[in-house]
């Protein structure tokens, strides 16, 4: 079998376990495990539980009374759940080219000599030393061979806990040490609960889960984080086969109970579905803030004050006016914002910063930036000119762990020049002065937050499951909708009205109305007397094109909030977008009531009279709408059009004649064309024409705009045998 077919048949078993066809899931798991490489152990197990299920379909028809079939059920079912993802790891460790399967090969021939609990006592045994060697050292550099002994123990237990599938009660039992520990530094734990992610990830094992459950009451914040975090990824993948699992469901309820865990993981969730929006991000930086920057180099150059001492500190006003005038004002106040919100506005920049060797071996991508990992400890300890530079960036609290990494090798492998400029610039008055402001603003107890902490960890798992090299070999969980409630077990932990309204919120406010949609409609059926989630339920539906929806949402709300302008206006939208004019225009009239100097409401007001073939009263509007504001070009185009068709050519002409050069699109030069005709001015009609095909780019879009307008033509006089030959005068 090849790995497409192992996982193919794999899935086909998942599918009937959700459709509760235990039997059949039985049968194909047990052709599964037949095939040649898989662990001929399994079967044994699988027997067992045919045997148990068949004595259970034998009470039930016998009529007996069974109080302990539901549970019994569950647990059947569970374990072919099991046993199957179990036969197709085995089946892949013999044939799969994935790292996973390669190290899990390489250990089978090997006894490993890597335990949870002789790792642990060695890392509490480094972290002694290291505290001992620093009492005696008198501030001199901790030994090489000391960090990379604890660098390597770190890398060991994190590989042989990924590639461990299931953990014996044994193994259970030795990894609570770790969250149990006193002296094992926070560092490790961190590691050691990135590695259990990953490896649950991999594949579902009850006692990990459990294990990053109780890690997240760690008194750490770090590494109580990444359990948290660990804990909502694997509950989100794994969300609808938990409920097969009534300890670890009692368990996740407990602490919800006791330890607010709902609210916790909502947080993370957030911050997930936050990272999904990092393209985007990484595009507009890409596309429109970098390069306005690059745009306007030389102008920054000239806007920097000089270094010269003066008595004025204050900041010069025509600098505030060039940034306006270059419109970059904005776009750093937009960045700011989505930093401040917690949005990963980095990944444009390191992206390219992750092919260091360091990033070649799986665990770096996981281990919390600190100074004295073996890779980094010579840039960033003793007399290296370059260590206080580099601690003036890398505690300023703003860049995730990986970040952190990328950032210490791209300026360790400068060029000698390059870092005496930069050394120069980042004078020691400069750093004390920024040490100072780091104190007065908290800038680290900010970062000590445990929202920061995870949102920091988010991002370095986005770069994992994105930039890492072996990335196709991962289930990317950014990838696809996070849906957090299409599982019962999360939908508990997540569905109180406060935490649904959080997120719904968020997706809304990034404009994932479609995601926000169905919860704001679950919200409603809660709280029918809610106005603001009939807004937003309307506005999502409006942005889905679901007109006829989103009119009776926006009726709801302003039956519950009467003659709310937002909601009237939204109302005349959606009656003007399905072609009702009538009923938008009574919505318009009443909106401009309430506010008769909108100009948007006047605007469609006289869209709306010009559909209907009013072009008096539609002028009306526009002439108003032209006095209210100022070089009103959809003023001028709608004037131009309303008097075409209402027989006013010399005022069409006129109206057409005043959209500069500049602001012309091809429609003005179609419409001024057909003004021109139907005036009888021949020239000007081909000349008008000629330019309106130039700027449609094609022949064929110039006609088929140009064939839109027949009706049009012919109801104003032209001949309908004389609109192809006056289509050819522009080819």
């Amino acid at each position: 079998m090849n790995e497409t077919s192992i996982n193919k048949q794999h899935q086909s078993i998942i599918d009937l376990l959700k459709q509760k066809r235990l039997k059949e899931a039985q049968a194909q798991t047990e052709a599964l495990i037949a095939q040649g490489g898989a662990n001929p152990l399994l079967g044994n197990r699988l027997e067992q539980g045919k045997v148990s299920y068949a004595y259970m379909l034998q009470y039930m028809r016998q009529g007996m009374n069974d109080p302990q079939r539901k549970d019994m059920y569950l647990q059947l079912c569970a374990d072919v759940w099991n046993l199957a993802d179990l036969a197709r790891l085995s089946l892949l460790d013999k044939d799969s080219a994935h790292y996973y399967h390669e190290l899990r090969r390489s250990r089978a021939y090997r006894q490993s000599e890597v335990s949870i609990t002789g790792t642990l006592h060695l890392l509490e045994e480094v972290s002694d030393d290291i505290a001992l060697y620093r009492l005696t050292a008198n501030g001199k550099p901790l030994p090489m061979e000391l960090l990379q002994k604890h660098d390597n123990a770190c890398r060991e237990i994190f590989l042989e806990t990924w590639t461990n599938s299931q953990w014996s009660k044994e193994e259970e039992e030795e990894a609570d040490l770790w969250i149990r520990s006193m002296s094992l530094p926070s560092i490790d734990l961190c590691i050691m609960a990135s590695a259990v992610t990953l490896s649950l990830l991999e594949c579902f094992d009850e006692a990990k889960l459990l294990w990053l459950l109780r890690a997240t009451k760690h008194n750490e914040t770090a590494p109580a984080q990444r359990a948290l975090t660990g804990l909502a990824l694997a509950l989100l993948a794994y969300g609808e086969r938990i409920g097969l699992y009534p300890k670890t469901i009692k368990a996740l309820n407990l602490y919800n109970e006791e330890y607010g865990l709902g609210a916790q993981l909502n947080r993370i969730v957030i911050q997930l579905l936050r990272a999904q929006d990092t393209e985007k991000i990484n595009r507009k930086m890409q596309q429109e803030i970098i390069p306005e920057m690059i745009k306007n180099v030389d102008l920054l150059r000239q806007l920097r004050p000089g270094t010269e001492e003066t008595d004025e500190d204050d900041a010069n006003p025509d600098w505030a006016e060039a940034f306006d005038r270059m419109g970059l004002t904005e776009k750093m106040q937009e960045m700011n914002e989505l930093q401040m919100e917690g949005s990963d506005i980095y990944m444009s920049s390191f992206a390219m910063l992750k092919n260091y060797p360091f990033f070649h071996d799986l665990v770096n991508w996981f281990v919390p930036f600190y100074r004295e990992h073996s890779s980094i400890a010579p840039l960033l300890t003793g007399d290296n000119p370059l260590s206080r530079p580099m601690l003036f960036i890398l505690d300023s609290g703003f860049f995730c762990n990986s970040d952190k990494y990328s950032l210490a090798f791209m300026l360790q492998y400068l060029s000698q020049a390059q870092r005496d400029q930069m050394i120069a610039q980042l004078t020691n008055a400069d750093i004390e002065r920024w040490e100072e402001e780091q104190r007065a603003t908290q800038l680290q107890k900010h970062a000590a937050r445990p929202e920061v902490i995870s949102n920091q960890y988010v991002h370095d798992l986005y770069r994992f499951f994105r930039l890492n090299r072996r990335r196709a070999e991962f289930r990317d969980p950014f990838a696809g909708t996070i849906r957090p409630y299409d599982c019962p077990v999360l939908r508990t932990l997540l569905g109180t009205d406060g935490q649904m309204k959080q997120v719904a919120d968020f997706l809304f406010q990034k404009e994932r109305r479609a995601e926000a949609l169905p919860i704001y409609r679950e919200l409603l059926s809660r709280m029918p007397d809610d106005a603001d989630l009939f807004q937003k339920t309307g506005f999502c539906l409006q942005k889905e094109k679901r007109y006829g929806e989103a009119i009776e949402a926006y009726r709801m709300a302003d039956v519950l909030k009467p003659d709310h302008v937002w909601t009237i206006r939204h109302l005349a939208t959606c009656h003007r977008l399905s072609h009702q004019y009538e009923k938008a225009l009574e919505y318009y009239r009443h909106a401009e009531q309430i506010q008769p100097d909108n100009a948007n409401v006047l605007y469609h007001s006289g869209t709306c009279l010009a559909a209907l073939g009013r072009y008096e009263e539609a002028l009306q509007h526009f002439f108003r709408l032209d006095l209210q504001e100022e070089h009103c070009t959809r003023a001028w185009r709608s004037i131009a059009w309303c008097s075409l068709l209402s027989g006013r050519w010399p005022q069409a002409a006129k109206y057409y004649g005043r959209i500069p050069e500049e602001e012309r699109c091809a429609d003005d030069d179609l419409n001024a064309g057909h003004t021109a005709w139907v005036s009888g001015d021949l020239p000007a009609a081909v000349e008008h024409y000629r330019k309106a095909a130039a700027r449609y780019g094609s022949q064929a879009k110039f006609r088929q705009a140009f064939d839109r307008d027949r009706a049009v033509l012919t109801g104003l006089g032209i001949a309908e045998e004389d609109i192809p030959l006056m289509e050819d005068q522009t080819a």
